[in-house]
């Protein structure tokens, strides 16, 4: 199993065509180049095209032929995702529309004033999520997660949008992002932290996923259990062109160790995968040999 960098697909340019596409075309037009760019990863990005088969092979029992199918449709979709990224952070935000099932879970986490902590996953798009929500349950959702994009992409998104309606707390190594998550829970505000990809850092454990065996940062369930505050695993994938569907499920008000919380999470995520698989996002080999 490979360990990810923390570093996203994209350059600077490619940015800056999208958003000029949105912005003169519309997004039915950023989307037509996705065919093009899926393409391109397809036959060009080897390591990644490889992650992804062995995914729909191993982990969905698929054949080499719709495995094959599949991580095409996986890398349009994460385009697709990419760019509704940038438009909900514009003017476009209105285009797009959404459902949450079990809302109500967040709402209750906000009104008992103790703060949340919200475990996601790289299957569909948690930050879209963020922006979409933000003002329907609370004015300030933190992501966590480690902060490795090229500083002038972020930048010229930044600038070109007005940002993102979410709080970033980037992790360090110099843990300061516990402090910030601390704090962040004693404003009563909620924490997302996605939990499904290992790095060259921290502790991992190894469990059993889909058809095979894959590693676990022990990292958030390790923070989640510790801050002692309910926990809500959550998912936010496309249900159509222009509409996203975000889930919750029951809060987990008491555990008796990160463990506990960590096969919970794989249980539900092997349920997600299998209902979203062409919107699982994680472009390298997942599966430990």
């Amino acid at each position: 199993m490979e360990k990810w960098d923390g570093k996203s697909k994209g350059s600077l340019w490619g940015y800056k065509f999208f958003i000029f596409c949105i912005r003169i075309f519309g997004l039915n037009f950023a989307y037509f180049f996705c065919y093009i760019v899926s393409a391109y990863y397809v036959w060009f990005s080897k390591k990644q095209r490889d992650g992804l088969i062995q995914f729909y092979t191993v982990g969905l029992g698929h054949s080499k032929k719709i495995a094959r199918k599949m991580t095409y449709k996986t890398f349009y979709y994460f385009g697709q995702t990419l760019i509704d990224r940038i438009a909900i952070q514009s003017s476009k935000r209105k285009a797009f529309t959404h459902s949450f099932n079990n809302e109500k879970v967040l709402r209750e986490m906000h009104a008992n004033e103790k703060g949340g902590i919200l475990i996601s996953g790289h299957l569909g798009n948690w930050e879209n999520a963020g922006n979409l929500i933000h003002e329907r349950i609370t004015s300030t959702i933190n992501i966590v997660m480690l902060d490795a994009e090229v500083e002038k992409i972020k930048s010229y998104v930044e600038n070109q949008t007005g940002g993102a309606k979410y709080n970033l707390i980037p992790i360090k190594d110099d843990m300061s992002h516990l402090i910030l998550m601390h704090q962040a829970l004693k404003r009563n505000e909620l924490i997302a932290i996605h939990a499904d990809r290992v790095t060259q850092q921290g502790k991992n454990i190894e469990l059993d996923f889909l058809g095979g065996k894959a590693q676990f940062p022990l990292g958030p369930f390790i923070m989640a259990h510790k801050f002692k505050v309910p926990i809500t695993f959550v998912y936010a994938v496309k249900g159509s062109k222009f509409h996203y569907d975000l889930f919750a499920t029951d809060p987990i008000e008491e555990s008796s160790s990160e463990v506990e919380i960590a096969k919970k999470y794989v249980s539900h995520l092997e349920t997600m995968v299998r209902e979203y698989p062409t919107q699982w996002f994680n472009f390298y080999n997942y599966y430990v040999n």
